[in-house]
């Protein structure tokens, strides 16, 4: 059926059972689509309220606004419209209300306002208008018409609609990988994991579920997390330029608030609601190579010797789905790898990583023990005929898991023991929208448990992929003891990073999903997916050299780096497009693994501090309204920031660089921020910055991480004006021990002027590195250094095996005065 909607005071208003993927327009005038006494109920004048420690719940005399105040800077809004809330449940939040915080309801002659000392939630006794500002009184949200919501005639529920205010300079971001322009204002778009294979500019919806979006209005930030598990839509000033909307087919209007000012203050905060990722291994941050399908066992020793023989970094090769016997999950087809433990074995003394898919559909065979397992347990999904749900995907007919039952995510964690045991490394869950031949997902009368909030494949359906990525991540936490899993998913919902990475599903092999897949890397990131990679090369079509290599230089600065490609298309490994290309793409590969003590830093940034991994211009300088539309330059990390070519036979283009300083790192050039800049862009090079004032940390090159012990850990020092901090993370690099402390953290505080640069050195943690010293080495001084004490001794600088000249410093040095 048609998306149906209606005219009204806001974006849309939806009739029943809207099913298509397009948002085409139609309007009841439609005889096919009149419906009787349709009708939309709003919230009504407030005669009361009432407090229970952090929560206060409003009331017009028969419906209840709950708003309850998580921490200073979130605060919850749930409607109930009957008056009787849902019990409280959420796959997405991982954080308890702060029983401590200060609030306060205040009332005057038009407001109620509950305060906390840095959020005002201001509800309108007249209208039951719900609008937050800051403690200067300044409004950054404010409701255009109360609450409303219209009966489903499909399922007995309600349609939940808010409208807010759309301020004239109000920018959007967020709402995961939509394949779309950074800045979503103007656009009307849907939440429903899809499987969209070969997906276009603007198609929507895509593979995640991502129902947080960040406004920014003269100059400062605010979020809003709609908590919905439901279909979903929004509208940012679409159908009305003055008005957003976010409405659901089901299931409670229940939002968060999220105060700023800043877009990071913002996702830091959502993050302390939702989670961040655990500490990758370090292995899983390295370069991997992966197609639909190597296969059988000499194709992907060929691959592997190709790599070391041509001194190619690389820590992980793929196996899709022919690796299976039938496409059975967690079997080995034996005619294509007659002894996969020898294989895995043998890679693995290589330094490379074997990870493997497994979909959530299960071949419907009586004598294959997964199905026969599940059937036995009663684990499958059945219909609201109480028949199992079955369709057809790769092993042809299949019964699905209910991964929203925690006995059914036991159950399946324990499935991956003997692949664990036969030396896999990673896993990777796909068509876990879920995709089915033919109807594309589940009907809508599945049943699902739902953690005992027992509901249709409607309330099922976007969380479906994130509780099988958590069931393969809660087991495998278990069969590899203490190390960390590596795990990917197509499919997410909000809170998804606390279990897996994500990368952007079926792309194309052009120029524009090149594009696309920045804009959605930027945007998976400040919605919380930081460890989010595209598949570098598109999975389908057929790049040349130069698409190849362009996407190999922006896969660099992809906080997951994976090759991958469709069987039918050409080779894409490293080496496939020539020698000219080989030799750029392994110079850019190098460039990865000299960076990973920067790269992983950054992840233990995002880890412990919500600090999202790449960060638009928008996040980087959200004064500036122009930044509002910058979408090509991006930061990496605090200090990093690139600009990746994405045109064919581009030889220069326009890059912005923020305030500040900033050298380009392939030859140190130094640039005023604050303006644009006309770059070259040789085939070799990519527009790439370091923010002065940075201490970056390098790696020498490696075939895989852990190749070798680093015993002297290269620092590069930009210099800049001025007082700044870097940081360097260490850790054992694949165990759970750095949640209890054992860990370093070492911060580097930087001051410069014209005559000296000191360094001053901190660090956190219990973990003892293995490197023993340092060498410094600096960029940009603008005098001749004449005196260096480290510790109040004098020092000489030394010079390396290319001439150029570093100070060596022991790993514990407290300060450096160089003059």
């Amino acid at each position: 059926m048609a998306d149906t909607t209606k005219k009204g005071d806001f974006a849309n208003d939806l009739l029943p059972n809207p099913e298509t993927l397009d948002d085409t327009i139609q309007h009841v005038n439609n005889p096919v689509l009149d419906l009787p006494n349709i009708e939309k109920l709003y919230l009504t004048a407030v005669k009361g309220y009432s407090q229970e420690a952090n929560t206060v719940y409003f009331t017009d005399g028969k419906s209840k606004v709950e708003v309850k105040v998580y921490s200073e800077d979130i605060i919850r809004i749930r409607l109930a419209p009957e008056g009787s809330f849902l019990e409280d449940f959420s796959y997405a939040i991982s954080f308890k209300e702060d029983n401590y915080v200060s609030v306060e309801v205040i009332e005057d002659s038009e407001y109620y306002k509950v305060k906390t000392n840095t959020t005002i939630c201001l509800i309108r006794k007249s209208d039951f208008n719900i609008s937050f500002s800051n403690m200067e009184g300044q409004v950054l949200n404010r409701d255009h018409s109360a609450m409303h919501w219209e009966e489903n005639v499909d399922f007995g529920g309600y349609y939940v609609y808010c409208t807010k205010e759309a301020a004239a300079d109000e920018a959007f971001f967020g709402l995961g990988d939509k394949a779309t322009n950074l800045n979503l204002r103007g656009k009307r778009v849907k939440n429903w994991n899809s499987d969209t294979y070969s997906y276009a500019f603007n198609q929507d919806p895509l593979y995640k579920t991502i129902p947080f979006y960040i406004g920014v209005t003269e100059g400062k930030a605010y979020g809003i997390f709609f908590d919905n598990t439901f279909k979903t839509y929004f509208d940012f000033a679409a159908e009305h330029q003055d008005q957003t909307s976010f409405w659901s087919e089901g299931g409670e209007l229940q939002y968060y608030y999220i105060q700023g000012p800043k877009m990071m203050d913002v996702v830091k905060r959502y993050h302390k609601l939702t989670g961040t990722h655990y500490m990758p291994a370090m292995w899983g941050l390295g370069y991997h190579q992966c197609r639909w399908s190597y296969y059988p066992e000499n194709k992907v020793r060929e691959v592997a010797y190709e790599f070391r023989k041509r001194e190619i970094p690389c820590d992980a090769i793929y196996l899709d789905i022919d690796y299976m016997d039938g496409y059975r999950c967690f079997t080995w087809n034996k005619r294509y790898f007659p002894d996969p433990k020898k294989m895995i074995s043998d890679l693995n003394a290589n330094g490379f990583k074997t990870v493997v898919m497994i979909d959530p559909g299960i071949k419907v065979d009586d004598n294959y023990w997964v199905f026969k397992q599940g059937k036995d347990n009663n684990y499958f999904c059945r219909r609201g005929d109480d028949y199992f749900m079955e369709g057809f995907v790769w092993p042809g007919r299949c019964q699905f898991p209910d991964f929203t039952n925690p006995e059914v995510r036991s159950w399946w964690g324990t499935l991956y023991k003997g692949l664990v045991d036969d030396g896999v490394a990673g896993f990777w869950n796909d068509m876990n929208e879920p995709a089915v031949f033919g109807r594309g997902t589940f009907p809508n009368d599945v049943r699902h448990q739902f953690e005992g909030h027992r509901g249709s494949h409607r309330k099922a359906h976007n969380v479906y992929g994130m509780q099988m990525v958590r069931a393969t991540y809660d087991g495998l936490k278990k069969l590899y003891k203490n190390k960390r899993p590596f795990t990917i998913t197509r499919a997410a919902y909000a809170g998804t990073q606390r279990y897996s990475s994500v990368w952007t599903g079926d792309n194309i092999a052009t120029w524009e999903h090149l594009r696309i897949g920045t804009l959605q890397l930027q945007r998976l990131s400040v919605s919380g997916l930081s460890f989010c990679g595209t598949d570098i090369g598109g999975f389908t079509g057929e790049p040349d050299g130069e698409l190849y290599t362009r996407w190999m230089q922006f896969g660099v600065f992809s906080p997951f780096m994976r090759v991958h490609s469709a069987g039918d298309t050409r080779d894409r490994e490293p080496w496939s497009f020539g020698p000219e290309w080989e030799a750029i793409c392994k110079k850019f590969i190098e460039l990865r693994y000299k960076l990973l003590p920067y790269i992983y830093s950054t992840f233990w940034l995002q880890h412990k501090y919500g600090e999202p991994i790449l960060r638009p211009i928008a996040m980087l300088e959200q004064e500036k309204a122009k930044n509002m539309i910058r979408e090509e330059e991006f930061g990496f990390g605090n200090q990093l920031l690139v600009s990746p070519v994405l045109h064919p036979g581009q030889a220069n283009k326009i890059v912005y660089l923020p305030e500040g300083t900033w050298y380009y790192y392939f030859d140190n050039t130094y640039y005023e921020g604050g303006q644009e800049y006309t770059i070259d862009t040789p085939l070799d090079e990519m527009p790439f910055f370091v923010r002065g004032g940075s201490i970056i940390p390098e790696y020498p090159v490696m075939q895989f991480t852990g190749e070798r012990r680093v015993e002297s850990l290269r620092l590069n020092l930009y210099y800049a004006e001025g007082e700044h901090t870097s940081s360097l993370y260490s850790d054992h690099g694949e165990t759970f021990a750095y949640e209890q402390g054992v860990y370093v953290e070492k911060h580097f505080i930087t001051t410069c002027d014209a005559k000296q640069v000191n360094v001053i050195q901190g660090e956190d943690g219990l973990y003892t590195p293995y490197y023993t010293d340092f060498n410094l080495y600096l960029v940009g001084l603008p005098f001749e250094p004449k005196q260096i004490t480290v510790d109040g001794n004098k020092v000489s600088m030394q010079q390396d095996d290319e001439g150029k000249l570093f100070i060596k410093l022991d790993r514990d040095f407290k300060k450096i005065n160089i003059q």
